[in-house]
């Protein structure tokens, strides 16, 4: 089974299409989305009855922070930008939309797989693996020999030998990586719809079940009109110019 790991999409339609359509080339057999469907972007019905359709057809879909937000009244914790957002994108979605959320799940355990949008150790909390420490700590927090996480908008790949000592990998596009039984692993494809790393173009990646090899990719989109429906959405320009230049 190839499965195509999308993650972060935030309600951005342009790069969603991109990155199915590169994962329909690439025979993908099955999908998961990780969490952060909507967020950002001005496109979020749209993404949400793309990925509805995906889960009608037995696609693994999670919670993202940014998700359960539209069920929340208390935002505390958002910064402006994003509870501005959050705000317009409720006003967006239907009934449907809304009940499909709140049955998502905070992770998903396939055998030896694990997928969740922030952590293994307390994945409702929404704390970041943004360093080795982190992905030590989400690692032992759990039994899987891969664990698949979004949240992070950079491509990373975390291993864990069986000494517990864990290191970091930054992986280049288009490189099939085996993913030894010897060591543990926690993969982070980065962000479809808001790649921050410098690089506009939309991240997503695929895993082979049987051979275990990895696959990080880049797919290049329609970044000007995703930030064009952005600014006429009256949505604070910052994000459409955060899509121009992937920051």
């Amino acid at each position: 089974m190839l499965i195509a790991l999308l993650t972060d999409l935030h309600a951005n339609r342009e790069a969603l299409t991109a990155c199915l359509t590169h994962a329909e080339q690439q025979k993908a057999t099955q999908y998961a989305f990780l969490g952060d469907l909507v967020g950002y972007g001005a496109d979020p019905a749209w993404v949400l009855d793309t990925v509805m359709d995906y889960a009608s057809r037995g696609a693994y879909v999670l919670m993202g922070n940014h998700d359960i937000a539209l069920l929340e009244d208390d935002r505390k914790g958002m910064n402006p930008v994003a509870y501005q957002v959050v705000e317009w994108t409720r006003a967006q979605l239907s009934a449907e939309h809304l009940a499909f959320i709140r049955n998502l799940p905070y992770r998903i355990e396939l055998q030896d797989l694990l997928l969740v949008h922030a952590n293994a150790w307390a994945p409702e909390k929404w704390e970041y693996v943004d360093g080795v420490m982190e992905a030590a700590r989400s690692m032992h927090a759990c039994k899987a020999h891969i664990t698949f996480c979004g949240h992070v908008h950079l491509p990373t790949l975390y291993h864990m030998t069986l000494t517990s000592k864990t290191g970091e990998f930054s992986p280049a596009p288009d490189n099939s990586i085996p993913l030894s039984k010897q060591r543990r692993w926690l993969v982070i494809p980065g962000s479809v719809g808001q790649p921050r790393d410098g690089n506009p173009a939309a991240c997503y990646a695929t895993f082979d079940t049987v051979t275990l090899e990895l696959t990080y990719f880049r797919v290049p989109y329609d970044a000007e009109t995703a930030a064009e429906k952005i600014i006429a959405a009256g949505l604070p320009s910052s994000l459409a110019l955060r899509l121009i230049s992937g920051q």
